[in-house]
C-alpha cells in the first residue's frame, strides 16, 4: 500500500471538495506586484513617522516568513513601555480592486499539511509587507505605557516606518530567556506575560491551555505532535490580546468598527460542566471563579478531560460590526472584555479594517469610506471562511492520523478517554498521539483505555476502534 501517495491524493481531494483555490488569479498577482514596487517605505516620501531607531524583533513559529507583528518591550522604574508594530497591509491593497476582491473571497490564510493557501500573494505577505529583519517596513505602531502591573496608562497609535533587528523562533527565544542570554525585549516578556495573566484573572477571563495538535512534515510523510508549547507563546499572545482590547476600546469610543465577540456560557451548560468535574474527581468549588479553576488544573489525564469538556462552554464566537450605537453584546467572554482582531492583517482579512478604523479614530481623521461602507459585510464573510478553515484543519488531521495507523489493523493501543461525543467517547492514544471517536466505549472520562484498531481509511480520515 502506497500510504504517502494515498494521503497526498486524499489531501488534494479535501481541498477541492471545500472549494479552496489552488492558485492566485494573475490579475490580482499583477496588482500586488505593482503595489510592492510602488508603495514607499521611505519615511519622508510616504509622510510617515520614522521609528527605525526602535530595536524591534519578531517572535514566530520556526520558518515563518509572513511576519505580521514586531515588538519592543522596555522595563522602566514604574513598569514598562511596549511598542507593537503591525504590518501596514492596507497600503498595498487598493479598495475595490482585483486584489481586494480576491482577498475578500479568501478571508484568511489557511494551512494544510501539503501547503498553505495564502490570503495575499507572497510578494506581499512574505516580502514587501512582511516585517522581515533588516528591512524598512511600513507599520501601524501601538505604544503602551504600562504600570508595574502591565496595565496600560497611555495608549497611542502611529503610522510609521520600522526596521526589525532580528527574527526569533519560539524555542530558541525561550532557551535564551531561560539561560539569561536574551535581549532586553525577550528578557522582559516573563514579567509582562505573568502580569497580563493576572489582569486576565481579574477580568474573569479564562484560557483552556490544552495541547495543540501540529502536523509536521517528516521525510515523505508527516507526524503529529501534541504540545503545550513554550511559556513564551502564552506571554506573546498576551501582547496581541492587550492590543485587541485597545483596538476594541477605540472603536467603541469612536462609534464605528468591528468586534470579535463571544457570549457567556449558558447556565445549564455551566452546571453540567460542574457536575462533570465532580465525576472526574476534580470538583469545581462554587466560590472559585471559572478562569481560576481552569488555571489551577495540572496536566494529568483527568485534568485534560476537564479542559476538553470545558471547550463546550467556549461557543458562539463571531464578529459584530457597528456604526453608531455600540452592539448590545460587545464582550468576548473568554477574554473578559471587548476585543477586536487587529494584529494579523497578512493572514486575516478583518484586521485590515480594524487597523484603518483605529488609525483614523485615534488620530482624528475620517474613517475611509471604503472601510466604513463595507463593515456590515465582514461578519458573514469571516464566518464562512472560518468554517472552511476549520473543516480543512479537522479533515487534514483526520487523514494524517489515518495514514499513521494504516497497516496496523488488529493492533492494540492505549489511550485516555477525554469527552463524550454523541454516541461515543473521544479518546487520545498515547502513541501515536492520535485522537478518535470510539462508539459504544464503556469508560470513565480521564481513565486509561485499551483499543483495538479495526480499520483506518486514508480516503476520508475515518478510524474505527473496538474496546480491547
Amino acid at each position: 500500500m502506497d500510504v504517502h501517495g494515498e494521503l497526498a491524493a486524499s489531501l488534494a481531494r479535501l481541498r477541492r471538495d471545500l472549494g479552496l483555490p489552488d492558485s492566485y488569479p494573475p490579475d490580482a498577482v499583477a496588482e500586488a506586484e505593482r503595489a510592492a514596487r510602488e508603495v514607499s517605505a521611505d519615511p519622508g516620501r510616504a509622510g510617515l513617522a520614522d521609528l527605525r531607531g526602535i530595536e524591534f524583533l519578531t517572535i514566530d513559529p520556526a520558518g515563518s516568513t509572513d511576519l505580521d507583528q514586531a515588538l519592543h518591550l522596555e522595563r522602566t522604574p514604574t513598569g514598562g513601555v511596549l511598542h507593537y508594530a503591525i504590518a501596514d497591509l492596507p497600503a498595498y491593497v487598493a479598495p475595490e480592486g482585483m486584489l481586494d476582491a480576491e482577498t475578500r473571497r479568501r478571508g484568511q490564510t489557511v494551512y494544510a499539511p501539503d501547503g498553505r493557501i495564502p490570503l495575499h500573494p507572497t510578494v506581499l505577505s512574505e516580502d514587501a509587507a512582511s516585517l522581515l529583519p533588516g528591512r524598512d517596513r511600513r507599520a501601524f505602531v501601538w505604544r503602551f505605557v504600562l504600570d508595574d502591573g502591565a496595565r496600560p496608562v497611555e495608549t497611542t497609535l502611529t503610522h510609521a516606518v520600522v526596521r526589525s533587528r532580528a527574527q526569533w523562533a519560539y524555542p530558541e527565544a525561550q532557551r535564551a530567556i531561560d539561560a539569561g542570554e536574551a535581549p532586553g525585549t525577550l528578557a522582559a516578556m516573563p514579567w509582562f506575560g505573568t502580569a497580563r495573566s493576572e489582569r486576565e484573572r481579574e477580568r474573569g477571563g479564562a484560557s483552556l491551555n490544552v495541547p495543540e495538535a501540529r502536523i509536521i512534515a517528516d521525510g515523505d510523510g508527516y507526524r503529529i505532535e501534541r504540545s503545550y508549547g513554550v511559556p513564551l507563546e502564552d506571554w506573546n499572545a498576551q501582547v496581541s490580546l492587550l492590543t485587541g482590547m485597545a483596538a476594541a476600546e477605540i472603536m467603541l469610543r469612536g462609534g464605528v468598527g468591528i468586534l470579535r465577540t463571544m457570549p457567556p456560557a449558558d447556565p445549564a451548560d455551566i452546571e453540567e460542566f460542574r457536575a462533570q468535574t465532580v465525576a472526574l474527581g476534580l470538583p469545581w468549588a462554587p466560590d472559585v471563579p471559572y478562569g481560576d479553576y481552569l488555571r489551577g488544573l495540572d496536566r494529568s489525564p483527568a485534568a485534560r478531560a476537564v479542559k476538553e469538556y470545558a471547550g463546550g462552554l467556549f461557543r458562539g464566537a463571531g464578529y459584530v460590526a457597528f456604526d453608531g450605537a455600540p452592539p448590545a453584546k460587545a464582550t468576548q467572554a473568554a477574554i473578559g472584555a471587548p476585543y477586536a482582531h487587529a494584529t494579523a492583517p497578512l493572514r486575516r482579512l478583518v484586521d485590515r479594517w480594524s487597523l484603518v478604523v483605529c488609525d483614523a479614530l485615534a488620530n482624528g481623521h475620517e474613517v475611509p469610506s471604503w472601510a466604513r461602507g463595507s463593515l456590515p459585510a465582514l461578519p458573514a464573510l469571516m464566518a464562512g471562511t472560518s468554517q472552511k478553515a476549520a473543516q480543512l484543519d479537522a479533515g487534514a488531521l483526520d487523514r494524517v492520523e489515518a495514514a499513521l495507523l494504516a497497516g496496523h489493523e488488529g493492533d492494540v493501543f492505549e489511550g485516555v478517554a477525554l469527552t463524550l461525543r454523541g454516541d461515543g467517547v473521544r479518546v487520545q492514544l498515547t502513541t501515536p498521539p492520535v485522537e478518535a471517536k470510539v462508539k459504544g466505549l464503556d469508560a470513565t472520562l480521564g481513565s486509561t483505555v485499551r483499543l483495538r484498531l479495526v480499520s483506518a481509511s486514508i480516503d476520508d480520515g475515518t478510524l474505527v476502534f473496538a474496546q480491547a
